[in-house]
């Protein structure tokens, strides 16, 4: 560091270059924020751990579906991929949650042409063991209150399969509204999945106050600082 700074050269902390990483939402004992490398590799190792059943497969996508030797890796390349595209055309915001200090999941967001269209749509996971205690609802409203009232968010959907009634039982506590159905091809098998969709006068927010910094930074970042 002190041959860096007697050659001339500055060092920029990264939460300067890529602002997601410094950004921080409380909602009493929880906190979703950036994630950073070493995060990554804790989630990783929380993730082979067990997400779901084996026969079951809430996700669209189904990344669980490696080996738990595989996952962590797996898991890393797509986060450092989500942040390379990251670009106001298009962009995926992945915040830890950690509760009472410890890292426990996942809760995220996707959107392509934010700018014009400022919707879109909301994912999480929470790793087996912290799972049934309510954190599933408070993470995914602490989400949509950052959404609507610090990065211009007017509406937010989601979705889950009709054979995921946890997840569609959090919606539905956070008021998102039944928004058709679509059918998917998942383990080659037809599976029809339940879209939701969430305007800002239906959040039901959460009893304890959400507390949002670093937002502005990455309201510059997405293209649609005031």
């Amino acid at each position: 560091m002190n041959m860096l700074r007697e050659a001339g050269c500055v060092t920029t902390p990264i939460g300067q270059v890529f602002p997601v990483l410094d950004l921080r939402v409380s909602a009493g004992d929880l906190e979703l924020r950036g994630i950073s490398d070493d995060d990554l590799v804790t989630l990783g190792a929380l993730a082979a751990r067990g997400i779901h059943a084996p026969d079951r497969m809430p996700f669209s996508f189904p990344w669980t579906d490696v080996a738990p030797e595989e996952l962590p890796l797996n898991f890393a390349q797509y986060h450092w991929r989500t942040r390379a595209d990251f670009s106001p055309a298009s962009w995926v915001l992945n915040l830890g949650v950690w509760w009472r200090g410890e890292l426990v999941g996942v809760q995220g967001v996707t959107t392509s042409n934010f700018v014009v269209r400022r919707t879109g749509e909301t994912g999480s996971w929470l790793g087996a063991e912290h799972q049934g205690r309510g954190l599933g609802t408070l993470m995914r409203q602490a989400m949509c209150v950052l959404l609507f009232d610090h990065l211009g968010f007017t509406e937010i959907t989601s979705g889950a399969f009709v054979d995921n009634p946890a997840s569609l039982a959090v919606s539905r506590k956070v008021g998102y509204r039944v928004n058709g159905t679509e059918r998917y091809e998942r383990r080659g098998e037809l599976a029809e999945m339940t879209m939701l969709s969430l305007g800002p006068g239906d959040l039901v927010r959460p009893d304890v106050p959400v507390e949002v910094s670093g937002a502005e930074p990455v309201r510059r970042l997405i293209g649609v600082a005031d």
